[in-house]
């Protein structure tokens, strides 16, 4: 499965070219890429868009074309995330019980494995494996930060 990261990476340069925080996604059912996005927050003015929720929204439009179970597809799906996933989308794909997820560097503010244990909170375990192609991830968004984000709101200065 960590063959699909490059795959993640290609997703995160598309986001960070338009302007987002650079996480790329892709979802893998039966050894195939059914799903593949970056973070739309700033084109949608939305926080919840981010890579791996792009690729939830994917997976259930695909779902209905092919006319197939969606609980069952979503449990037998590997996501390759370039950055471990925040705590929201670690508790949307714990709750939706995806087979594992594979991601690149850690997520040390937010990440909702090395910050909180989700799957402990959830109360559902799946198997995640961290690291892959970390160095990369780590790259592209030490990258971004380098510059200003565009969508950030202006600095508030004190008043004395």
């Amino acid at each position: 499965m960590a063959a699909f990261m490059e795959d993640a990476l290609v997703e995160a340069r598309r986001a960070r070219d338009a302007g987002e925080v650079p996480v790329g996604c892709v979802f893998v059912h039966n050894d195939k890429v059914i799903a593949r996005g970056g973070n739309e927050v700033n084109v949608h003015r939305n926080a919840t868009r981010h890579a791996e929720f792009i690729c939830i929204d994917a997976t259930l439009a695909y779902c209905r074309e092919k006319r197939l179970p969606a609980r069952q597809v979503f449990s037998e799906i590997s996501v390759v995330v370039t950055v471990e996933p925040c705590i929201m989308c670690s508790a949307a794909l714990h709750t939706l019980a995806v087979k594992e997820i594979i991601y690149g560097c850690e997520n040390d503010r937010f990440g909702g494995k090395t910050v909180i244990d989700v799957a402990a909170v959830v109360g559902q375990r799946i198997n995640i494996t961290g690291g892959v192609r970390s160095e990369e991830a780590m790259a592209l968004l030490k990258e971004f930060y380098k510059g200003d984000n565009p969508a950030a709101p202006p600095v508030a200065k004190k008043k004395k």
